[in-house]
């Protein structure tokens, strides 16, 4: 009987090893005919060389260089960022994500290497007398020790390969957005802050101008009591009180949304921080190099992210085709097996198998081909995503360039006004005090530099959230070093 199963295990070996070298020619044959996906290539972008405004001779530093708290010297608003850095909800979410496509990534990379599983088992039976045939019962036992090494695919087609670098490109498409996200939380905190700083001057020259006028009023009533002003003085300067009042509660109204909003990104109440510079203190750097628009571009978090998304279409489309061509599943073991547990390590118990297989799909009804032209779609709107986002980052800089350029000449002109205007109310109320001029001029003035004031505050705030804006747009965000 041994002699029987030798000869036959003989038999078995050179049959096996031909069948796998014949399936291992077949496969590798089948891999050198079908046309496979290339490699992953860019798709050309199509953006100008360079700016319109802001040239690269303009300024030197560049704003990957910058962290943020070299940037952003406020105290105040550094510990804003810091806090909002740790506890902003939509920052955490990304970060999980992160964290989740990092383990999809481990999962699909697990999948290019063969398994492994250690069992053991131990069976006792009983026949009943009845149906042994010797009036007795018979009880058996066997213990079984294992290892098997559970379908491990040959991937000569990539499709395995092709997954593990979409999950791959998966992550790393999650991580540079979540980096986005992080330079994005950090613009908007400072420009939210900006704001709030804005509206406590715009609060602050409101209260001085209702001051001023309620003087003025009180002035003119007793010139109207003394015959020397007319009751529509009277009623003018009246107004002009009110109306600084109403435009108080709506700022006062507005302070408190900014600061709502400012809380929000925060994650949680700020809570005792360090005292702040105001709005007109405010320095940032305003000489970010805004250098060569492929360069900057092609190093945002946003575009890598898009670009990495698009890498994962690509390789979906080879995993895709791959599922048409032929499977091959390698399973095989090696254990032992005896009649008692005592006996298990005794010579002559091993066992082995080895089953490989091989499929190929014939018939499914279209499901594959669907596949492929799913994977096929993605992979253009991918492609569409990619331009587009390039598109947008470079009207992003342009548009903040221009803004920044236009801004410092608003700023001078502002400032200029108010300097005019100033002159001219003290003017006015000269020549009203005098009688040579009506309360109607003194009111116009007042109206005329109360606005322009406000303009020049909402001017520097509009360069300081340009700034920052800027900061982002160009790459900046980086953590300080150590």
């Amino acid at each position: 009987m041994v002699d029987r199963q030798s000869r036959l295990s003989g038999m078995r070996g050179p049959r096996f090893g031909s069948a796998c070298c014949l399936a291992a020619s077949l496969s590798l044959a089948l891999a050198a005919g079908c046309s496979q996906i290339g490699d992953y290539q860019r798709p050309d972008s199509y953006i100008p060389p360079q700016w319109q405004q802001g040239g690269p001779g303009e300024a030197t530093q560049r704003a990957t260089q910058i962290d943020w708290r070299t940037f952003f010297q406020d105290p105040r608003l550094q510990a804003l960022i810091a806090g909002a850095l740790q506890h902003n909800g939509d920052l955490q979410i990304a970060l999980a994500r992160v964290e989740e496509t990092r383990a999809q990534h481990g999962i699909a990379s697990a999948d290019r290497l063969p398994s492994a599983n250690l069992s053991g088992t131990r069976t006792r039976s009983k026949i009943p007398a009845a149906f042994t045939g010797t009036d007795r019962p018979v009880t058996t036992e066997r213990a079984e020790l294992s290892l098997t090494a559970l379908s491990f695919e040959l991937d000569f087609w990539g499709r395995v390969a092709n997954l593990s670098e979409a999950a791959r490109a998966n992550y790393l498409a999650s991580e540079s957005a979540s980096r986005a996200m992080r330079i994005t939380l950090i613009s908007e905190v400072a420009n939210q802050y900006f704001t709030l700083l804005e509206f406590d001057e715009r609060t602050a020259i409101t209260r001085a101008a209702i001051e001023s006028r309620r003087k003025n009023r009180d002035l003119v009533r007793r010139g109207m009591e003394l015959g020397a002003a007319a009751r529509s003085d009277y009623l003018m300067a009246e107004g002009a009180l009110h109306s600084a009042q109403g435009e108080l509660a709506s700022q006062e109204n507005l302070r408190a949304n900014a600061e709502h909003a400012l809380t929000v990104l925060v994650g949680k109440p700020p809570g005792e921080l360090l005292p702040g510079k105001r709005l007109h203190e405010q320095e940032l750097r305003n000489d970010l190099a805004p250098g060569i628009p492929s360069e900057v571009l092609y190093a945002r978090p946003d575009v890598i992210a898009a670009e990495h998304r698009l890498q994962e279409a690509h390789a979906n489309v080879g995993a895709a085709r791959a599922a048409f061509l032929p499977k091959i599943l390698l399973t095989a073991g090696l254990g032992l097996a005896s009649p008692t547990l005592a006996g298990l390590f005794a010579p002559g118990t091993g066992n082995w198998n080895f089953q490989p297989s091989l499929s190929l799909p014939l018939f499914d009804g279209g499901r594959t081909a669907g596949f492929e032209d799913v994977a096929e779609a993605r992979k253009n709107a991918a492609v569409a995503d990619y331009e587009k986002t390039i598109q947008q980052a470079f009207r992003e800089v342009a548009d903040l360039l221009s803004a920044r350029s236009s801004l410092i000449e608003q700023r001078q002109a502002t400032e200029a006004l108010v300097r005019a205007y100033q002159e001219r109310l003290v003017v006015a109320e000269v020549r009203f005090k005098s009688g040579s001029a009506s309360y109607l001029e003194v009111l116009d003035a007042q109206r005329d530099l109360f606005a322009q004031q406000q303009a020049a505050v909402q001017i520097r705030r509009a360069q300081l959230s340009t700034a920052a804006q800027l900061y982002k747009a160009l790459g900046g965000g980086a953590e300080p070093e150590a």
